[in-house]
């Protein structure tokens, strides 16, 4: 895959993101399991384990070194051919001071292993009431390279009962309501990879299958209506902080983190669906205002998705157009890319902190989290482990590992 370095890997937050004491965070799950969960305890499909995945970032100073390495060693993510092995420590170490110092500015940590165990847990509490047949439903959060990892996430759901000969199910879902190869797709090749360390045959059941667990995947909701809807609500409420007079007038842009432009043109399909979810929230606020589509973190010399969003921002003020409305359309909660590279740099050096302003993040939205149980809730009615789209790899895809994890999630058969 073509480089695409996060820029979690690069900038601060602010201090006032570190909502929760340090200690906190360094839990492996949402909820703590008080005691191993056994299979059919309560209803005929119960219970279900809810995996959250996205890429994380460090909670404190502590865990920017093994941030940096993990992410560095991905060749997913970061390709840097046969001398990977070598550059990427390298590269990680002589960073890893600066990081440091600047999580230690803004108070110690990312906010997203917050946000994402708070938006798991509340979104089972609500499985737990419309979807009874599938519950209890237990709340675990995987990131790719920062505390809770894939790995401690596996491990924690075979000692809480799920798999080593018992069965039970598991639904991986994606914080990314826009899919593609090297976010998504990182995430569930390192699911799989875990998978297939950790449980391998795990001997027969009554019912003759090998008492592994049974995988499904929720891979893309770009323009889910409960999606739509969070969005929408949030830019209302920004719109009335403009007078009536130059509401109508505002300019929406809608800013997603970029992708390298080797990646889509393999064939990746996160423009397209960035797109959807951009048409969607739009129909949903009548076209009222104009838009854009814009795109952030553009790291390195290659060419990059465009055009930039802090470039777009300049080209408009130097037009006259100075009431700007930022909207982080491919975040589903706040972090780096939201809370210091689009509010301290883009809006920050704008020159126009009046006008230049940016929507609030779902966070802890409850349209959010209802929207999030209600697609889980669709998905385990289902009875399909992947959707069609998932298992199309791109046109221009050369990946043995997403070849073999694409084919084992899709031929899950589930009870």
């Amino acid at each position: 895959m073509a480089f695409r370095l996060p820029a979690a890997a690069l900038r601060p937050l602010r201090s006032s993101v570190l909502l929760k004491p340090v200690a906190q965070q360094t839990r492996w799950l949402a909820t703590p399991t008080p005691f191993p969960v056994t299979q059919n305890m309560t209803r005929s499909r119960g219970p279900t384990a809810m995996v959250f995945l996205n890429m994380g970032g460090p909670s404190t100073t502590d865990e920017v070194g093994d941030f940096l390495s993990r992410l560095f060693a991905d060749a997913d993510l970061i390709p840097l051919g046969r001398l990977q092995n070598y550059l990427g420590p390298l590269i990680s170490k002589r960073r890893t001071p600066k990081i440091q110092k600047q999580y230690a500015a803004i108070g110690g940590g990312s906010p997203i292993r917050k946000w994402s165990e708070l938006q798991c847990a509340e979104m089972c509490k609500l499985l737990d009431q419309i979807s009874p047949e599938t519950a209890p439903h237990k709340p675990y959060v995987a990131f790719r390279y920062a505390n809770p990892l894939t790995e401690h996430m596996y491990r924690q759901l075979l000692a809480d009962g799920f798999g080593n000969g018992k069965g039970g199910r598991a639904v991986a879902f994606t914080q990314y309501p826009q899919y593609s190869c090297s976010t998504t797709g990182s995430s569930l090749n390192e699911l799989w990879k875990w998978r297939q360390r950790l449980e391998g045959k795990a001997g027969p059941l009554d019912d003759g299958s090998d008492g592994t667990i049974k995988w499904s995947v929720i891979d893309r909701w770009p323009v889910h209506p409960g999606l739509v809807e969070a969005f929408a609500q949030n830019i209302e409420a920004k719109l009335q902080e403009y007078p009536p007079e130059r509401r109508d007038k505002v300019v929406l842009l809608f800013s997603a983190h970029s992708l390298p432009m080797t990646v889509v043109n393999r064939g990746d399909p996160y423009p397209a669906e960035v797109g959807a979810t951009v048409h969607a929230v739009m129909q949903r606020l009548g076209h009222v205002n104009p838009y854009r589509l814009c795109w952030q973190s553009q790291v390195g010399p290659q060419p990059w998705l465009g055009p930039q969003t802090q470039m777009s921002v300049e080209e408009y003020i130097a037009k006259g157009q100075k009431d700007l409305v930022l909207i982080p359309i491919a975040f589903t909660s706040d972090h780096i890319e939201t809370l210091y590279e689009l509010d301290e740099e883009v809006i920050g050096e704008s020159g126009h902190k009046d006008t230049v302003k940016r929507v609030e993040s779902l966070n802890d939205s409850p349209v959010f989290i209802k929207a999030l149980a209600d697609l889980a809730k669709t998905h385990l009615d289902s009875g399909i482990a992947t959707s069609p789209q998932m298992s199309l790899r791109c046109p221009g895809c050369k990946s043995d590992r997403c070849h073999e994890s694409k084919k084992f999630f899709a031929a899950q058969e589930l009870a």
